[in-house]
């Protein structure tokens, strides 16, 4: 396997317009890597440009030692999957997943081995006389994946590979990927705009948007301490919570965030000294709904608003809320807790897990 480095990539295209823009990052051999972001925002075309199938317009590509900006696609070493399956219709699936072997001049005995072990871990042992019409989605899937298997490649490079499959078949093969991942230990690269894909599956995400990095970290880090607010509203179902107000300094020096005339919510004493830079200046405090709500919250802090709506879920519900100043909020409560729309209600909120994010800039302040 290979680790992979992206130094300063640009890409721009003929009338002008900037794909991505100075991507600078390595990929660590063995890693799980997803880039993860909206549509347009430069993830696949940074992909392509790994495997070649893009020209760069400036910086460099390294994979293992070997710059690889002059090197074409089919000498990369690299495996692509790609959303639509691409497999050859009138080819089983031993024939599809052992075309591009045969391209390559591989030796009958060595073809049909690593097919074999291919289908072994893949689970395709019994379907290999079969063409891809007579396959699920998963399995056909299956089928493209097994095929870059097969190559035995330093990079494996999916592109938002499970977006054509139902909501259960991409869970099912959300899992498959990952323990793929375990078994092989490959270098892999994963393209998608499901946030939820990304959190489950990758060692590190990188969240791109407008063709630059936002932020790269593990999915939890991402969650718990967002770089800025975009990264805040696009990780999480539900997205974080924003409220824009004031600090205010207390005459005893402590701070209050202050978001309505009459609504103010005490800091925690460990935020005060991180925040002091920004006392008298408008900011944007930042909270995940399970923050808002929970039974355990600690700090006696709470927060009213207007019940707007109620989305049981089952093990947990979730509550709109219109806050004191108009602000829209959502809280993830305990499904006891009854609550009509239209009431005015007191919710607990837990200030520990709570971030604070510059009003101009909209990045993390501390």
């Amino acid at each position: 396997m290979a680790e992979v480095t992206l130094n300063k990539v640009c890409k721009r295209y003929d009338d002008g317009g900037l794909a991505v823009d100075r991507f600078t990052l390595t990929i660590r051999d063995g890693e799980f890597l997803v880039l993860v972001g909206p549509s347009g925002c430069g993830k696949s075309t940074t992909l392509r440009m790994i495997a070649g199938l893009e020209e760069i317009t400036s910086g460099t590509i390294h994979i293992g030692d070997r710059c690889v900006n002059a090197v074409p696609p089919k000498d990369r070493d690299v495996a692509m999957v790609f959303q639509n399956y691409a497999l050859y219709p009138h080819m089983t699936v031993f024939e599809n997943m052992a075309f591009g072997l045969r391209l390559r001049k591989f030796p009958r005995a060595e073809i049909t081995a690593r097919v074999q072990e291919a289908a072994g871990i893949l689970g395709l042992d019994g379907l290999l006389r079969r063409l891809p019409k007579q396959l699920s989605g998963g399995q056909r899937q299956r089928v493209a994946v097994g095929r870059a298997i097969v190559r035995q490649p330093k990079v494996f490079l999916f592109d938002e590979p499970l977006s054509n499959l139902d909501a259960k078949m991409r869970v099912e093969m959300r899992g498959e990927l990952r323990r793929l991942h375990r078994r092989l230990a490959a270098t892999m690269v994963y393209v998608t705009h499901d946030q939820t894909e990304a959190m489950t599956m990758g060692d590190r995400i990188v969240v791109m948007r407008r063709g630059t990095i936002q932020q790269a970290a593990s999915p939890m880090e991402v969650y718990r301490r967002p770089a800025n607010r975009f990264v805040a509203g696009f990780i999480g179902t539900p997205p974080m919570n924003v409220l824009r107000g004031r600090l205010v300094r207390q005459p005893d020096d402590t701070l209050l965030f202050q978001y309505a005339p009459d609504a103010r919510l005490p800091l925690p004493p460990v935020a005060m000294s991180s925040l002091a830079q920004a006392a008298d200046r408008e900011v944007l405090l930042g909270f995940r709904p399970e923050a808002l709500g929970a039974d355990d919250a600690a700090g006696g802090v709470s927060l009213r608003g207007t019940v707007d709506g109620v989305e049981p879920m089952g093990a947990e519900t979730f509550v709109q809320l219109v806050a004191e100043g108009g602000t829209r909020l959502i809280a993830r409560v305990h499904p006891d807790r009854v609550l009509t729309p239209g009431t005015v209600a007191d919710f607990p909120l837990d200030m520990r897990h709570a971030l604070f994010f510059d009003a101009e800039t909209e990045h993390v302040i501390g």
